[in-house]
């Protein structure tokens, strides 16, 4: 498996994973606020669910950047 395919794949899975943790947070927001609970013993704060997708999106975000930064160097030689 070359890199460019290995980047690819943990791309789609940061940011699959960080639309999974950004609905999780939101389902637990909305089930705190009716006194219930989605993740059960669950030390940290809701909002922490959402951090975690932000910093996922920000490793999507650096990976597209350097795919089109390739892709950009390879139009030009």
């Amino acid at each position: 498996m070359s890199i460019d395919k290995l980047v690819s794949l943990m791309s789609r899975l940061c940011f699959l994973g960080a639309f999974v943790f950004a609905g999780l947070g939101v389902i637990e927001r909305i089930a705190n606020a009716a006194g219930y609970t989605v993740v059960p013993g669950y030390q940290h704060q809701t909002s922490r669910l959402i951090e975690s997708a932000v910093v996922l999106l920000i490793f999507v975000i650096a990976m597209q950047l350097r795919e089109m930064k390739q892709e950009l160097k390879s139009r030009r030689s």
